[in-house]
């Protein structure tokens, strides 16, 4: 038997090691020793807590997290699991608006603009003709992480997006983002002073590796495709189409009525 700053590890009772170490981090979770967000002791200073190799501990800590408890971030280390924002998708689906009824805050990074020929599903999408120019946004959405522990007020990415909008049209809508970080009040510009959402498909699927990067998740954990479109109040015409990925680990999609 053996004690590490107050922690028992019992050896030779038919209990592994790396079993013990799971339930007494699990204990400490339950108890709130480490809250929501917090980031907990690395790999090496639980080594030491626990008296053992740094790969018991690992083999431990990589249970907690296939469990949803705990999550690796890279360059950054493991914190214990926050519960997933509720993301409402309704009517009128507004970033910000969805993380600061949550008492969050919300921001909108513009990575890269580009401009393209509208494909046949774009154009489909967009109601334009295949080949209309398109100006195309990469975004990552930030949410500020909430109340819990040193680490948690830290904002983190949720999701990465792909936006089109015709490049006629909303020429210069990029500078605007950049100075606005919201795409709602960059369009307000163009005179969309209101619009609503015309069709919403979620689906599962694997990210690619700069998503899987950007959202500091591993590419063996799904994310939530969302393709969707956006109407124009006042003209009642397409506008926007989005192709936006969400880490499942962080986002609930909620849908209204």
């Amino acid at each position: 038997m053996q004690e590490q700053r107050g922690q028992v590890v019992e050896r030779g009772t038919g209990v592994a090691v790396w079993r013990q170490i799971e339930a007494a981090l699990l204990r400490d979770i339950r108890e709130r020793h480490y809250a929501a967000g917090e980031r907990i002791p690395n790999e090496t200073e639980l080594a030491e807590r626990f008296g053992c190799n740094r790969h018991t501990v690992r083999r431990a800590l990589g249970v907690l997290e296939r469990e949803g408890l705990l999550r690796v971030e890279q360059g950054r280390g493991t914190f214990v699991q926050e519960h997933a924002i509720a993301y409402s998708v309704g009517k009128r689906t507004r970033f910000s608006q969805n993380l600061s009824g949550q008492g969050r805050s919300g921001r909108i990074e513009l990575l890269r603009a580009s401009e393209l020929p509208a494909t046949p599903e774009l154009a489909q999408a967009l109601e334009l003709a295949p080949g209309t120019p398109l100006l195309q946004l990469l975004t990552l959405g930030h949410a500020g992480a909430g109340s819990g522990g040193q680490d948690a007020a830290a904002p983190r990415a949720i999701n990465l997006a792909r936006h089109s909008f015709e490049a006629a049209r909303f020429a210069g809508l990029d500078a605007l983002l950049r100075e606005t970080g919201s795409i709602t009040q960059a369009l307000q510009h163009f005179g969309v002073k209101d619009y609503t959402r015309g069709q919403t498909r979620v689906m599962a699927a694997m990210p690619d590796a700069e998503a899987a990067r950007l959202l500091a998740q591993p590419r063996s954990r799904p994310v939530l495709l969302v393709d969707s479109v956006n109407r124009c109040s006042e003209q009642g015409r397409v506008f926007q189409h989005t192709l936006a990925q969400f880490s499942g680990d962080w986002v609930q999609l909620v849908f209204e009525p």
